[in-house]
């Protein structure tokens, strides 16, 4: 599967999140953009398809759930998985509800979230315009 058609923004306010998000997804594969804020990815404008957003939880200003309610609005298809270093409890409902498909919680296993994003994406075009 040529997976390099597939851009994956990923949003944290960490740079050391980011840095690792950025090597990870290249490793499989995939081009990715990196935003240190939920606003920055607001704000950006992106020349190519988004095919999945991955937000941190966690953040100052808009946290990843506000984030995730405004993606929800505008990009309804868009795939998001949300990560987290807290211990909230989520149920796989309580996902569905909000909107997100995946929450991984810090530190995870890298694999694991390449294992996802290929169960996610699969084959087919990119599915928004950012």
């Amino acid at each position: 599967m040529d997976l390099h058609r597939f851009l994956i923004a990923v949003v944290d306010d960490d740079p050391r999140v980011l840095e690792s998000f950025a090597e990870l997804l290249a490793s499989g594969g995939y081009s990715v953009l990196l935003f240190p804020s939920a606003e920055a990815f607001l704000d950006s404008k992106v020349s190519r398809p988004v095919d999945c957003l991955i937000s941190d939880i966690g953040m100052p200003a808009m946290n990843g759930w506000e984030l995730l309610r405004i993606v929800r609005a505008k990009y309804p298809d868009l795939p998001v998985i949300v990560i987290t270093a807290r211990d909230e409890v989520h149920t796989r409902a309580s996902l569905d509800e909000k909107g997100a498909r995946l929450l991984f919680r810090k530190p995870f296993d890298g694999s694991e979230l390449l294992a996802a994003l290929e169960t996610i994406l699969g084959p087919g075009p990119a599915r928004i315009q950012k």
